[in-house]
């Protein structure tokens, strides 16, 4: 299987078997969410789903950009073949986050403090769009939303980064967003009883098994172009030896 495609499946994997923990994290934010609307669109999901989508949509393409923005840094890295640092840091923040959502790393939250500063900027804007009264203001106060400190997303970072590319990091954020989709639309719709769901120990335990078996998987695939590196290296080494003389004949020619 290809690396980028593998990292899509990794990211995607990661938000769908973390739903217990989008709905613990982003399921009071989301139900405070819907109390902001009008009580005629509360007291009719039909009415309310459009909201909620549009929450939703502009969360993922925050995270995109996230992706985005981490492709772009992680770059040079790929650029000088540092291809399995940035797997085994991926590796070792899933591990991380599978033990915290199991309830067995409890300090893995403390990673959420380094999103602290830019969410001070950006939470007095979303405040702002309190209360929704649009479609647009939905997608706008999503868009907000998706930079809220999550120990989640970073885990889903450091996979973008393993991509070295800023297309690519954003495309694996969003199939990260496309993970958490069903999750934090349903908290949206159906907050009371996916609530005490999530707070199911033995189910979070689960969730955080999965997550670490998902993260040591991904060492046993291979690294995007690395392999064609070293064959298209070591096929030229060999063409060198076997016609040591060749660029000498040639340039005889030339003559």
């Amino acid at each position: 299987m290809d690396a980028i495609i593998s990292s899509y499946i990794t990211a995607f994997l990661l938000g769908l078997f973390s739903t217990v923990h989008c709905i613990a994290m982003c399921g009071s934010v989301i139900g405070a969410l819907t109390l902001s609307l009008p009580a005629e669109v509360r007291e009719s999901q039909r009415r309310m789903l459009p909201f909620v989508f549009n929450y939703n949509i502009g969360r993922i393409l925050s995270y995109g950009l996230a992706g985005v923005l981490v492709g772009l840094l992680s770059s040079p890295l790929t650029q000088i073949n540092a291809h399995w640092f940035l797997r085994i840091l991926s590796v070792m923040v899933m591990v991380s986050m599978g033990l915290y959502l199991a309830g067995w790393f409890p300090k893995f939250a403390r990673t959420e403090k380094l999103g602290a500063p830019v969410w001070r900027l950006l939470q007095p804007i979303g405040q702002k769009l309190l209360p929704v009264r649009s479609f647009s203001q939905a997608f706008l106060l999503g868009m907000v939303w998706g930079w809220l400190p999550c120990g989640l997303v970073y885990a889903a970072l450091a996979v973008a980064a393993t991509a070295g590319d800023p297309v690519k990091g954003g495309l694996v954020m969003l199939a990260f967003g496309a993970g958490t989709l069903p999750a934090v639309m349903g908290a949206g719709l159906f907050t009371g009883m996916l609530s005490s769901l999530a707070r199911s120990k033995k189910l979070r335990q689960v969730a955080g098994i999965l997550i670490i078996l998902m993260a040591i998987a991904t060492l046993l695939w291979p690294l995007e172009g690395v392999h064609d590196h070293h064959s298209d290296s070591a096929a030229h080494q060999h063409h060198s030896s076997q016609n040591p003389h060749a660029p000498v004949t040639q340039l005889a020619k030339d003559e």
